[in-house]
């Protein structure tokens, strides 16, 4: 009955990883696009937050679901396009205007979700889980995976579309080469600028869209300060996963297994660790993560400098 049990504990564990790696994943994933063009955009967790609210609002309005993703990405893409203005027109400094992006949707969110819809006190309907005949029924793989709703299946289309984007194709080809070698590509009568606000729009548009599913796939409801951070973990896994799409679906993955358990130990009433110590835990492998690759990466070597064309 034990062994039973804890094969359960680990089959909702594996599912429960894979949905909360889902934001993550998407995140991460657009981050990998823009910084291997040059351009490290640390405003995921503002993006995040205006695609979680965007997607939340227009499927309150409408109902439907796939209007709601489709918002939250051309929120995240709008957010973008303000940090490409000023980072790659304008050439202000990265760091700075990502951060006054992330104060800006923590605010503008939280602002217009108590204006407009606090007071409702109303949720919407959220994607539902695909059910997969006979694959759905199968012990332990059946609830780890065959069970997400179709938001989580598309995470694995995702990575090996951007890791067929970036390696085997023309634009994924001259694209890495703008956050390697700028000036060859500017010589070879390519606009530097272009390609970077491309890699911006990608980036941002899938975090948007890891933000919608937030509110669109998970809960059911927008709440202030939604993403909890993971913009910032977004980041770390980007690092960690060596600017590959494939390894930060695969980084993101773990983080998602740390979020699923600290949430799977606080329901176990024979855990006495206190619950912020558990609510630490991804938080804190982020750290971890970080000082264990620290000066192993291979970042692209001009990421976060601007580029003054000729």
């Amino acid at each position: 009955m034990n062994e039973m049990m804890f094969l359960t504990f680990l089959a909702t564990l594996a599912g429960a990883a894979w949905r909360l790696a889902t934001p993550l994943i998407f995140a991460s994933i657009g981050e990998v696009f823009s910084e291997r063009a040059g351009v490290l955009n640390i405003g995921l967790e503002g993006t995040m937050l205006v695609g979680a609210f965007c997607g939340f609002a227009m499927a309150f309005a409408t109902g439907s679901i796939p209007l709601g993703l489709l918002a939250g990405m051309v929120g995240g893409m709008l957010f973008g396009l303000v940090f490409a203005v000023f980072t790659i027109s304008f050439k202000a400094d990265q760091i700075v205007v990502g951060a006054a992006l992330n104060l800006l949707g923590m605010g503008l969110t939280a602002f217009l979700f108590r204006t407009y819809y606090v007071s409702t006190g109303k949720g919407i309907e959220i994607a539902q889980p695909v059910h997969i005949p006979w694959f759905s029924d199968l012990p332990f793989l059946g609830e780890a995976f065959f069970r997400q709703n179709l938001i989580v299946y598309s995470t694995i289309l995702v990575a090996i579309l951007a890791g067929f984007v970036l390696y085997r194709t023309s634009f994924g080809l001259t694209l890495r080469a703008v956050g390697e070698h700028p000036k060859a590509v500017d010589v070879a009568g390519r606009s530097v600028a272009a390609y970077r606000y491309a890699a911006v729009m990608i980036g941002t548009g899938l975090a948007g869209l890891g933000g919608a599913f937030l509110t669109l796939g998970h809960s059911n409801q927008f709440v202030e300060g939604i993403t909890s951070g993971r913009g910032f973990i977004a980041l770390a896994v980007v690092v960690f996963a060596r600017w590959s799409p494939t390894g930060a679906f695969f980084v993101s993955l773990l983080f998602g297994l740390f979020y699923a358990l600290q949430l799977m130990l606080q329901a176990q009433a024979s855990v006495v660790v206190p619950y912020q110590v558990l609510q630490a835990l991804p938080y804190a492998m982020t750290i971890i993560a970080l000082v264990v690759i620290r000066g192993k990466g291979a970042a692209p070597s001009k990421l976060g400098q601007p580029y003054e064309m000729r």
